[in-house]
């Protein structure tokens, strides 16, 4: 009988948080994969073994027999290819998926007919950004009739705790090009360029937040049918988001190619830790309700992004393991409501629903 849920990166800043939140519902049956054994069993040693470690490594021709009893799999990582995610599906394995990388999330979109065949459940865009931002629009997309626009707006806290891959994936994105939803018409656009002002109420206030590429946009406009899907970033520092923004009109990103300042970059954003520890995400959908113009505001409010990053992977991994759902590869948004996430997902952190900036009774 399959009941091992393995999740790769498992000893890494996430992947520890979503191995303790299933540890304690699936004691033993949770095993913390990566490279390094030794890591992941210090890491079991600290559980006490309620989580298992395993080695394992992606980037290597996966022995049939280590996969043989795992019913599911999490990425905490990167990849370049889709050939361990074929690996998963081919063992009719479900599968999850928490990073942000748009275009490797299309590769595996193209496995749907794969997974189907083998009995297999995918769910992509699950995290904070994405994954609350895709339930987030989607609720305010519910609640009119028709909807032509999406804007999401994220605010991070330099005073946060950040994982290594999410820093990483920070820094080697600020001099990015990618795609956007724009009126039914897909555009390239530049990290860090058309800043907007986004209102996160009155704790947090207005921010500058420039468009970065966060993959909610490129699959909501797919998921949601909206004909125009935008995300901006910023930070509670509005000097640090200003700085960022000047680096890139100066051309200056360009640098970051050259492989020592990458890395020295890197390393500088992992000290930052002044700042608040908070988190805030803006949704804005404009369209038609009730045959009148209408606009409908989510604002997320919450502490310690990588946390929630890792109860929202959590909380779905727990429904693929104790719930029937379609077979096939599917975003977070195509399977999931807001309200249909375990409690503990929002334990810390309020959502708030504005009509024409009029609340809403939740």
């Amino acid at each position: 009988m399959k009941n091992k849920i393995v999740v790769v990166g498992g000893y890494g800043h996430v992947g520890k948080t979503i191995c303790k939140e299933l540890g304690r519902k699936y004691p033993g049956n949770v095993y913390a994969a990566g490279r390094s054994l030794a890591r992941a069993e210090q890491f079991s040693r600290e559980t006490g073994g309620t989580v298992q470690p395993l080695q394992l490594d992606i980037n290597k021709v996966i022995d049939p027999s280590v996969l043989a009893e795992v019913k599911l799999v999490i990425m905490c990582l990167d990849q370049t290819d889709t050939a361990f995610v074929q690996s998963c599906f081919q063992n009719s394995i479900h599968y999850i998926d928490v990073s942000a990388n748009g275009l490797f999330l299309n590769q595996v979109e193209q496995l749907n007919k794969e997974a189907k065949a083998n009995l297999s459940t995918a769910v992509l865009s699950v995290g904070l950004a994405p994954g609350l931002t895709n339930l987030l629009a989607l609720q305010a997309h519910q609640l009119l009739d028709r909807t032509r626009s999406i804007e999401l707006s994220i605010m991070l806290g330099l005073g946060d705790q950040h994982g290594q891959a999410a820093i990483e994936w920070t820094v080697d994105n600020l001099s990015a090009s990618f795609p956007i939803a724009e009126n039914n018409r897909q555009v390239t656009v530049a990290s860090f360029t058309d800043g907007k002002i986004a209102n996160f109420g009155p704790t947090l206030g207005r921010k500058k937040a420039y468009l970065f590429p966060f993959s909610d946009q490129q699959t909501l406009s797919r998921t949601l049918g909206v004909p125009s899907v935008s995300t901006r970033l910023c930070f509670d520092s509005s000097l640090a988001t200003s700085f960022m923004a000047g680096l890139r009109a100066t051309g200056t990103f360009h640098l970051l190619k050259m492989k020592w300042l990458r890395n020295a970059t890197v390393r500088g954003f992992g000290k930052l830790h002044f700042g608040v520890d908070k988190f805030a995400v803006k949704v804005e959908a404009q369209g038609e309700r009730e045959g009148n113009e209408a606009t409908v505001s989510c604002l997320l409010h919450g502490r310690d992004q990588s946390q929630m990053t890792a109860r929202v992977a959590a909380s779905v991994a727990d429904a693929l393991c104790s719930h029937t759902f379609p077979h096939g590869v599917y975003h977070i948004d195509q399977l999931f409501e807001l309200a249909a996430l375990s409690d503990k997902v929002l334990e810390n952190a309020s959502v708030e629903l504005f009509l024409n900036d009029i609340p809403l009774t939740k």
